[in-house]
């Protein structure tokens, strides 16, 4: 019997608690922030429902423009923040939930604004902690929060969160931001690169400036430039056409040849050749974002993806056991975009001999692949013109041309840049080299103890030679 009293008396006295609390809850008066929120749902909090979605940390500005477009056109709301300890660690609708309970101090406080980059060399504000009032795309009362990230509180990535009555409502709005964030986005015609960035606010994308080059500052053999023009930029502008006949938008170019032949050169030619293209540029520790990138140039097409030093990551697997783990990675990003997106994998190399064949044998992964010679001697004279040589005769350049055979751009950029110096050593007055200047930095870089430099600037290997000395019959 003792035993049954007292289990009565626990259960009475946990009747009187609860009751108590419900006592206390209803007579504690509803702090302003979630008396804010629900009297424009026009319900109480435990009615209403949030539907969230999260978005990377270089979204941040996509997602703040695509809520400012949603709001404008319901007629704009104001915005506002959240103040109270440990406001960082949790979702909005936690903690409108846990301030109205009397958990935390929460209350209205100002907007949390961040500084992001749009662009190489811009800047914008935008919202990273804060909620608007406004209505769903069928009228219904709703409220906005938006997330920027706060890595060091462990929250990665930015987010929406749409508080509702209902969530059919509360899904057609979030739907319909995504959509304006869309239409609005920050990365679109943009040159992109995956990694750490200087920028604010960016933590995996950089901005790159768009180069401005002529087709006269891309020296190349003749109809090789206009080639790649046609694949790449031609097929974009009959992309409506293409469609309509059943053909597919998507392709690969493979440019290889030797290093400092001008591939990178001619690649950043297109960059400019084509400005409201937006263009990912994957190289080295950046080709681990190669899925994210092909998601990117779906999403922002027409896009180019360029990927330099392919033979890295795509060498053939009969050269290894395994072959790259990057591999089959990039053969699911080269494949998993839609043929009809119009967007192109330029692929670079100077190792074409060891690239996976995998790369060639289906449409769409590399359809073209052209060479990028070293330069003959119509080109070696244009790339002496181009860099620096232009006002000289040709008569007292056919010497410079004729001892250059086998070398690269990149040579005769630094020639050029030497012969510079060595005027200048000299006192020179005139901005442009003589001959004579000419002819001493390439003296210089012909040297015996700069065939490093040599071959570093793209210039042919000297074969190795070896000697077999023997010492008696047995040659030991």
């Amino acid at each position: 019997m003792e035993i049954d009293d007292a289990r009565s008396l626990a259960h009475a006295l946990q009747r009187l608690v609860h009751e108590a609390y419900n006592l206390i809850d209803e007579s504690r008066p509803v702090p302003v922030l979630v008396s804010r929120v629900t009297g424009h749902l026009a319900c109480e909090l435990r009615n209403a429902v949030c539907v969230t979605q999260s978005f990377r940390n270089w979204e941040l500005a996509s997602l703040h423009q695509g809520v400012d477009a949603y709001l404008a056109a319901r007629g704009g709301a104001d915005w506002f923040g959240v103040s109270g300890q440990g406001r960082e660690h949790n979702d909005i609708i936690d903690i409108l939930t846990t301030a109205g309970r009397g958990f935390e101090q929460y209350d209205i406080g100002a907007v949390d604004y961040a500084t992001v980059s749009v662009g190489p060399d811009e800047t914008m504000e935008v919202v990273s902690f804060g909620l608007a009032l406004t209505t769903a795309p069928d009228g219904a009362p709703i409220a906005i929060g938006l997330r920027g990230p706060a890595e060091e509180y462990g929250k990665e990535g930015c987010r929406v969160e749409v508080i509702a009555t209902s969530r059919e409502s509360a899904t057609a709005a979030r739907e319909e931001i995504e959509r304006l964030m869309r239409l609005n986005d920050a990365l679109r015609g943009q040159i992109l690169t995956f990694g750490v960035s200087e920028h604010r606010g960016n933590s995996l994308v950089t901005f790159l400036p768009r180069p401005s080059l002529g087709p006269a500052e891309v020296i190349l053999p003749e109809g090789v430039l206009e080639t790649v023009e046609r694949h790449v930029a031609g097929i974009g502008e009959h992309a409506e056409a293409l469609l309509a006949r059943g053909q597919h938008l998507k392709r690969g170019l493979l440019l290889h040849g030797p290093p400092g032949t001008g591939k990178t050169h001619t690649v950043r030619y297109l960059m400019g050749r084509m400005p409201g293209v937006t263009v990912l540029v994957m190289a080295g520790t950046a080709m681990r974002f190669i899925s994210e990138a092909a998601a990117l140039a779906r999403r922002l097409q027409p896009a180019i993806v360029v990927v330099e030093d392919v033979d890295l990551v795509a060498h053939d697997r009969r050269f290894s056991d395994e072959g790259s783990p990057l591999l089959f990675t990039l053969f699911d990003a080269m494949d998993g975009i839609g043929a009809d997106a119009d967007v192109t994998f330029v692929l670079t190399t100077n190792r074409a001999e060891v690239l996976e064949e995998a790369l060639a044998n289906r449409p769409g992964r590399v359809d073209l692949a052209v060479e990028v010679p070293r330069p003959d001697a119509r080109c070696r004279l244009a790339l002496l013109r181009l860099y620096g040589a232009g006002p000289l005769p040709e008569a007292d350049l056919e010497p410079l041309v004729a001892r250059t055979d086998g070398m690269t751009a990149s040579f005769f950029k630094e020639l050029l840049r030497r012969a510079v110096l060595v005027s200048l050593r000299e006192g020179s007055a005139g901005e442009t080299p003589s001959a004579a200047h000419l002819a001493a930095a390439l003296e210089e870089m012909l040297r015996g103890h700069e065939a490093l430099t040599r071959s570093l600037l793209g210039a042919p290997r000297p074969a190795l030679s070896y000697t077999h000395e023997t010492n008696g019959a047995d040659g030991l």
